[in-house]
């Protein structure tokens, strides 16, 4: 089989669906054609190749390149005074209730150029590639003003020509109420729906369509008529849903299909229920919830019963979850949520491509998907989830396919 690259005297860690655990190979070999895997098993099966090049990995193991499905990636400023504040015993909500949070970046963001917020991510995003991503979602949701969100959403873009990685866009348009909205958030969801995402859909900028249904966010109804607004032009859904009270948000997102619900801390029995009907995966943020000092977790055993996909992402956002590592999200998964090793490298490999509607291009080692591989100098898969603060990353592939 004719092919430009075999990597050779591997271990695989595969995560192919239906695959027990993570989908194990001791003696494994992936063969790689125009960026796309062709062969992904052992080496005791795999054909003759006639390649390019060949790469001894010398025993290291071989998962998929990591994919964050949620992040915040493009903000102007910094909120490194409410950290302090929080520190002092502000909550949250009393900070954004005061002027602070999502409107004091969205001031930073809106005076911001486009080339100035993709000057500021870069470092973010090159310390999540250093620790093997090769898939990122960003969201916009910072500008609050059609002119800032398409600003921002061309940002987002802008990042996958600047760098070896594929950006995944969410308009985020409902994620907080700008001042000169102040008392009329339905007057707000008019401009989201009337001007926003047609205009967003027109160019092409985003990919998804998201929002916060929270009580210092927006409500189901203003929210369900975003969702109607995202499906009449074509744009798959995802939620902010039950971070900090149960708005009965991701039972919401899940009548729509949604592709994930995130975060979850109060999500109850119903909306789990909804969400495994509708097959909407759930997004966990570990770094929020230890960022903020929460205390209520997911509800984890009534989430693994139903059958509801298990993703992780960083959540990164100056306000919240300054967090740029996926390593550190799984060691946070595993302590903080209990989350098991398997379902920590699923989370950010397997799951975190079905919570992006990518699963049949990435997430898994198998013929067919995108060549994006990590390579590990490491003895066993759960030393990237026990370590913190330590990297054994030995090499990232990225295909240009995806």
């Amino acid at each position: 089989m004719r092919c430009d690259r075999v990597w050779i005297k591997a271990r695989l860690a595969t995560l192919a669906e239906g695959a027990p655990g993570l989908g194990v190979v001791e003696d494994g070999v992936i063969a790689a054609k125009d960026g796309r895997i062709v062969y992904a098993g052992p080496a005791s099966d795999a054909p003759a190749f006639d390649a390019a090049e060949i790469v001894d990995c010398e025993g290291r193991w071989i998962t998929p390149g990591l994919i964050d499905p949620h992040t915040h990636l493009i903000f102007g400023g910094d909120r490194a005074h409410e950290f302090e504040l929080r520190l002092a015993g502000a909550s949250y909500e009393e900070i954004a209730r005061a002027g602070g949070g999502i409107v004091s970046t969205m001031r930073a963001t809106r005076e911001a150029s486009e080339s100035e917020l993709v000057a500021a991510a870069l470092p973010r995003l090159d310390a999540l590639i250093a620790e093997g991503l090769t898939t990122i979602e960003v969201k916009s949701g910072y500008g609050l003003s059609l002119e800032h969100e398409l600003k921002s959403l061309r940002a987002a873009r802008a990042l996958a020509r600047a760098r070896a990685v594929s950006v995944k866009t969410t308009f985020l348009g409902a994620h907080a109420l700008p001042p000169e909205f102040k008392g009329n958030a339905d007057g707000y969801v008019d401009l989201v729906c009337r001007e926003m995402i047609p205009a967003v859909a027109a160019e092409g900028l985003a990919d998804a369509v998201d929002g916060f249904c929270e009580g210092i966010g927006f409500s189901p109804a203003q929210i369900r008529r975003v969702f109607e607004t995202a499906r009449a032009h074509g744009l798959p859904v995802k939620l902010h849903a039950e971070q900090l009270s149960n708005l009965h948000g991701a039972a919401l997102a899940a009548e729509f299909g949604a592709l994930s619900a995130d975060h979850l801390e109060h999500l109850d029995e119903a909306g789990i229920a909804a969400m495994a009907r509708a097959g909407t995966t759930a997004v966990l943020l570990p770094g929020a919830y230890y960022f903020v000092r929460e205390t209520k977790l997911p509800p984890l055993k009534a989430l693994r019963a139903a059958g509801v996909p298990l993703a992780l992402a960083t959540d990164c956002n100056p306000g919240t979850s300054p967090l740029t590592s996926l390593l550190l999200t799984m060691n946070m998964a595993a302590t903080l949520f209990r989350l098991t090793v398997d379902e920590c490298l699923a989370g950010v490999t397997r799951q975190a491509a079905r919570a992006l509607g990518v699963l049949a291009d990435r997430g898994t080692l198998e013929a067919g998907k995108a060549c994006n591989l990590a390579i590990w100098d490491i003895e066993r898969p759960a030393e990237l989830v026990y370590r913190m603060g330590f990297n054994p990353l030995h090499a990232r592939v990225w295909s240009a396919v995806s």
